[in-house]
């Protein structure tokens, strides 16, 4: 974001006008539904049942690795080329391609972190209707019909999923223009083709029909030199009623059914301050969905990264509790059912299914193709602090004194587009930001860091560097006429690099260096905003999709420039510490395998209540797609939060992976002590709060670096089988082991949260309270209260000493909270490392388990071939559900043992060991006796 004081052309001033003036609301009018989007009106009015595919079974090669069949669409005679793999790790991998495209159509690189290692398919039947393979184990199987095109993947007698059940697939083939001149070559090589003779009654048509070759919205003309190129196909998911993901959207976390209205939209764009609750397209988009019932878990990734619409019908969608009794009591044997409709408006089929059968193999499955979430920094997991934007250097230094004055920890400061020369990054404001380096220097003194912001839109400057570099190696995308793509943005007139080459990646890596970003220096990390793109002036306020990244148009690769703006930045950040430092960078676009480079937001929300809401089921959609850095702006970006209001989303905040407070340059300050001393201590006690949980979020975080598992996760992860937890999205896990009910209501006097496990307990962290699992428990709430509950049968390691920043506390002493679960038994991890640089990878980290049975609490090491020290100890140890002991005796390595001071609670059944004194790397045993 930025301010608006350089001068502006009137095109730019008058769309901020608009934008920034009277109301604060969403146009709109500014982005398309489906029926103005030319392909998405033209596939949705296809007809299920009538599929004209036919799968051609004598054209059938099958090897060790992969099948190929041949489909032909009976009414054009237009041939597909059908790949099927099965993968590693029970995945099943169906490609979709023209046999003899005109021209090659794109696909998808640089999101899979390798080529997909393959399992043998092997023939179990086949006759004149279709083919019948094996999976492997499990008695899974994909059967092949022919006419019409069809296929099931099956284990034992159930359906798991099926494509193209429903008649649904549809794949426009490329094709020469009729109506004018074309290429002769090419028009000849195509009448030539025997496949093509058949097209020309249908392609008559077919030419009635609107915004195949053209199409206008608003003022912007597509013009469509490849002609229509649209891909879809049909899921069905048997016994499926609850599907999860394909974010990026304003909306509940259980997917609704768009039967009466518009698809899910998947085509980042800047939307400025987005309505809740419908499918419109956000910033990003990771086209996965997730499929959940008690007795399977499944995953279906679509690879496209061209404008996508999803539509979602379900047989028991509608069905009131009481409809859905009279079905069962009437003996309605019709099975629960929701169908699924992926539409792409160029590239190919490329469709990886995920088949569980749990949600923890689904994660793992989906990690094994895109990689896992990026272990970030310690201080990363810390509280961000960040406004557009911080004046100047007097006033970072203001703010940074005002954290340290009213006792609040914090380890990052922001810096928004005001900081630069005049929209140009990787430069600093001459007057504003004369020295950079001394004030790097003075957060570095304090340990604390930076984030400044680097935006993908070059200002058209040829006094800029940047610009003339780009210009100069001819890295900007062009328009459709050859020339440097040219848009308005925060600068004026910019251009775009084009991120989707290697060598203009390797070049803007290379600008991080600290030779080449002038000022900086190891405590400054980045922000990538606008990276959409953004375009003010381009259709729906991006970019023009028949603008050209080399050979190919903006329409076949416009959801991961983003994620490649992203990758360029992490990797610069990575070289400049000569491989050593792990990097930070916060995108606002994404893509599927965004996770690898860093942390995504949930853009320009409000400060309203139900934006403080929704940040839940944004963040835990994110997680279940591989995302787990995520996080909201703290107060809402547009508009001013009520004190309530801001205290209770510093409240949520603090529970969210990622925690960073921001604010829109035309609302008040709102520093965290601008509120009055009673509010000030509130949020201080959250933010602290944060602080001596980092060691559990830092664990988790090493977890999800391994295992793709998010970090903030909705219950039903946990607890697959209780229907209970399917739509809850008002609550949610960190981990296994903490469960967050956020007061997300003005005004409210209580919660209801919902504990699950009926054999559980679950300890309130504050009270320590134990409640019983299974059960809504009501709990009254003050403006101090964020209910917390820690599950019985796990231990958490905690910092309670907490100073001015993360980086401060690394050699302080651990408390570790002991939970007992009804067998009186429980454990936990400590993960420790030096907090910054790759050396983990090296095996530089302790791993302990810590475990508590028969009234022995030990940690011992699990990893012995890992290698490090660390100087903090066990300074304290509480056991929550305890009886009270008769002595206390503490064994260490080395033999030797003592008796430990304690103190028992009887009230609570809290026994609390007291200085046991023990280093957190070393192997020990406690005897409770």
């Amino acid at each position: 974001m930025a301010t608006l004081t350089i001068r502006m052309a009137p095109l730019l001033v008058l769309w901020l006008a608009v934008c920034l003036g009277g109301t604060w609301a969403v146009d709109r009018g500014n982005f398309k539904t489906c029926d103005q989007s030319a392909f998405c009106k033209r596939q949705r009015a296809l007809k299920p049942g009538e599929s004209p595919y036919r799968a051609l079974l004598e054209t059938m090669e099958l090897t060790n690795t992969r099948l190929t069949l041949q489909l032909i669409n009976d009414n054009n005679k237009v041939r597909l080329l059908l790949e099927l793999y099965r993968l590693q790790g029970n995945i099943t991998r169906v490609k979709i391609n023209e046999l003899k495209p005109l021209k090659p159509r794109y696909e998808v690189p640089d999101v899979l972190i390798r080529e997909p290692p393959t399992e043998p398919l092997s023939l179990l039947s086949q006759d004149e209707n279709g083919v019948v393979l094996s999976l492997g184990p499990e008695s899974q199987r994909v059967i092949v019909s022919a006419r019409p095109f069809r296929l099931d993947i099956m284990e034992g007698r159930d359906v798991l999923m099926s494509l193209n059940s429903r008649g649904l697939l549809a794949f426009e083939h490329l094709r020469i223009r009729k109506d004018t001149q074309a290429d002769p070559e090419a028009e000849k090589k195509e009448e030539d083709d025997p496949a093509n003779q058949a097209e020309e009654a249908k392609e008559e048509e077919e030419k009635a029909e609107d915004g195949m070759w053209e199409e206008t919205f608003k003022s912007h003309t597509d013009g469509k030199p490849n002609g229509p190129s649209a891909v879809s196909l049909d899921f069905s998911l048997p016994g499926v009623e609850h599907v999860y993901g394909i974010p990026e959207h304003a909306d509940t976390l259980r997917l609704k059914t768009t039967n009466n209205g518009d698809p899910y939209r998947l085509y980042n764009l800047d939307v400025f301050q987005y309505e809740l609750y419908n499918p419109m397209a956000l910033y990003g988009s990771v086209p996965v969905m997730i499929a959940h019932n008690a007795q399977r878990t499944t995953g279906i990734f679509w690879l496209n990264a061209a404008e996508t619409w999803v539509d979602i019908s379900s047989n028991t969608a509608g069905k009131t509790v009481f409809g859905k009794m009279l079905d069962y009591v009437q003996g309605s044997s019709e099975t629960p059912q929701t169908d699924v409709r992926w539409i792409s408006e160029s590239g190919i089929i490329d469709v990886f299914i995920m088949l569980g059968p749990t949600p923890k193999d689904v994660f793992s499955q989906y990690a094994s193709l895109t990689g896992t979430q990026a272990f970030p920094p310690l201080s990363a997991l810390a509280y961000h602090q960040c406004r557009w934007n911080y004046n100047d250097q007097e006033d970072v230094q203001s703010v940074d004194a005002g954290f340290d004055k009213h006792d609040i920890p914090y380890d990052f400061i922001w810096l928004d587009i005001e900081h630069t020369d005049g929209k140009r990054y990787f430069t600093w404001d001459p007057h504003k930001f004369a020295t950079p380096k001394d004030m790097l220097q003075g957060l570095l003194d304090k340990k604390r860091k930076m984030v400044a912001i680097v935006d993908p839109h070059i200002k058209v400057d040829t006094n800029y560097k940047i610009h003339t570099e780009i210009q100069s190696r001819d890295f900007y995308i062009k328009n459709k006429d050859g020339g440097n793509y040219e848009g308005w943005c925060w600068p004026g007139s910019a251009g775009y690099p084009d991120f989707t080459r290697a060598d203009m990646r390797a070049w803007w890596a290379s600008m991080f260096a600290y030779d080449q970003y002038e000022g900086t220096m190891e405590n400054l990390y980045t922000w990538n905003d606008m990276n959409e793109p953004s375009v003010f002036n381009g259709p729906e306020v991006t970019m023009h999709k028949d603008a050209m990244h080399g050979a190919w148009e903006h329409r076949d690769v416009h959801n991961i420039y983003g994620f490649y703006v992203q990758m360029a930045t992490a990797e610069g950040l990575i070289q400049r510490s000569g491989g050593v430092e792990r990097p930070f960078v916060l995108t606002r676009a994404f893509f599927a395998g965004s996770q690898r480079y860093g942390a995504v937001w949930t853009g320009d929300n409000a400060a309203e209540w139900e934006h403080l809401k929704i940040s839940i089921p944004m963040c835990l959609s994110l997680g279940l797609v591989g995302i787990s850095f995520c996080g909201a702006d703290v107060g809402g970006f547009f508009k001013s939060p009520s004190t309530e209001l801001l205290v209770r989303w510093y409240q949520m905040g603090a529970y969210q992976p990622f925690f960073r407070a921001h604010a829109h340059l035309d609302t008040p300050r709102r520093e965290p002590w601008l509120f009055g001393p009673e509010n000030t201590a509130l949020i201080r006690e959250v933010v602290r709060e944060r602080y001596t949980l980092l060691p559990y979020w830092y664990q988790q975080f090493y977890n999800t670096h391994h295992t793709g598992e998010p970090v903030m996760r909705p219950l039903w992860v946990e607890y697959p089988q209780d229907p209970a937890t399917f739509a809850l999205d008002d609550e949610f896990l960190i981990g296994r082991d903490l469960l967050v009910h956020p007061v997300t209501e003005e005004g409210a006097r209580g919660v209801t949260a919902y504990l699950p496990g009926k054999d559980e307990v679950w300890f309130d962290i504050h009270t320590f309270q134990k409640h019983n699992g299974a059960q809504n428990l009501y709990i009254p709430v003050t403006m101090s209260s964020i209910p917390v509950f820690q599950r019985g049968g796990s231990i958490i390691p905690r910092k309670l000493r907490v100073r001015r920043s993360s980086t401060c506390m690394e050699h302080d002493p651990y408390t570790l909270y002991v939970a007992l679960n009804p067998r009186r038994t429980a454990e936990g991890e400590l993960y420790i490392d030096d907090g910054h640089t790759f050396n983990f990878e090296k095996k530089e980290f302790i791993h302990r388990r810590l475990s508590f049975a028969n009234n022995i609490l030990s940690s011992v090491n699990l990893t012995p071939a890992a290698q490090f020290s660390t100087s903090s100890w066990v300074e304290r140890v509480l056991i929550l559900g305890a009886s009270k002991p008769s002595k206390v005796t503490l064994k260490t390595a080395d033999g030797q043992e003592s008796q430990l001071e304690f103190d028992f609670d009887a009230s609570m059944s809290v026994l609390t060991l007291r200085k046991p004194g023990m280093n957190a790397g070393a192997d020990w045993t406690v005897t409770l006796q």
